[in-house]
């Protein structure tokens, strides 16, 4: 048990999704007696009064704020405005309720996607500021972007402690893996694997290969959540990432040996690419609460396929 911990009542929103079911389990690892999630047919998270009554149930001393609707470079494209409303919504009513209800401490979680499209890599949170993200998802971006700049004001003028996090793209196990609204990983692990199992002698994949993208594996960002939420203090933002960039068309190939597919790549290049580098300079996270991510790429994909195919009946 960890006395810091044990003592504490959290409140993790979105701590029945793919992120936050893993904080949730660290939590209850660490002896956490008292975590609180609100479900969203109980709590509507868009709605301030939904936000008042969850913190009356629950009266938190730490918030974990993980609520979000996000989803890859296709649902951004066709939900603009329903992703921007309604993480913005949440958040900036969440992080004002919880001030005024004399919450000890908040965690906002923030998004890569938040960074310029054309940041100098490796991305440092000084960079932030310099520039527009890329415009597939530069609403969702923004909006998750407005939360450290609450952060900051709430501190400034009211002495608020709350800390902003950057994870970059997440994978693992439990994630999404619907085709309409699912990230990069999760889509092409559940193609190749039916490719595979179809017979078929191809798989499209979107954009032309060229993009980079740095990868965390859900157990290593949920571990660097808590890190942070302990032992940071500090409203400057905090990236969190594996440090490690891969190319998408690399990760293809990974992928493809990973799930056994070893028929044609067909490249769409009428479909967008997305931002055109990612990857992060993960000192600060090292430097402020000693986070270092432990799974690499090649054994966090085996794992998230391992988990799949058990999760579909497939093995």
């Amino acid at each position: 048990m960890d006395s810091f911990w044990g003592q504490r009542r959290v409140m993790v929103t979105g701590g029945a999704g793919f992120v936050g079911s893993w904080v949730v389990d660290k939590l209850n690892a660490r002896g956490c007696k008292h975590v609180f999630v609100p479900r969203s047919r109980e709590y509507d998270l868009r709605d301030r009064t939904a936000i008042q009554r969850a913190l009356l149930d629950s009266r938190p001393d730490l918030i974990i704020h993980l609520a979000a609707r996000v989803g890859g470079i296709g649902a951004n494209r066709t939900y603009p405005a329903t992703f921007f409303y309604e993480n913005l919504m949440m958040g900036v009513q969440l992080i004002h309720e919880a001030w005024r209800a004399g919450v000890a401490k908040f965690v906002a979680i923030g998004t890569v996607c938040a960074y310029p499209k054309f940041t100098p890599v490796p991305f440092n949170e000084d960079d932030l500021w310099e520039g527009y993200p890329e415009e597939t998802n530069a609403p969702y971006g923004l909006a998750k972007k407005m939360l450290l700049t609450q952060s900051q004001a709430y501190r400034q003028e009211h002495g608020f402690d709350s800390i902003y996090l950057l994870p970059v793209n997440l994978y693992g196990p439990r994630d999404n893996f619907d085709l309409d609204t699912s990230h990069v990983i999760p889509a092409l692990i559940r193609k190749c694997l039916e490719a595979k199992a179809q017979g078929e002698r191809s798989v499209e994949v979107w954009g032309d290969g060229s993009p980079t993208r740095e990868f965390l594996y859900v157990e290593d960002a949920a571990e660097g959540i808590l890190l942070a939420a302990q032992h940071y203090d500090r409203s400057e933002p905090v990236n969190l990432g594996s440090a490690v960039e891969i190319t998408i068309k690399d990760l293809v190939a990974l992928i493809g040996r990973e799930t056994g597919f070893s028929g044609e790549i067909v490249w769409d290049r009428t479909k967008p690419n997305g931002q055109p580098r990612r990857a992060l300079d993960t000192s600060r996270a090292t430097r402020e609460f000693d986070f270092v991510a432990k799974v690499g790429l090649r054994e966090g994909i085996k794992r998230t396929i391992d988990w799949y195919e058990r999760e579909r009946g497939l093995r």
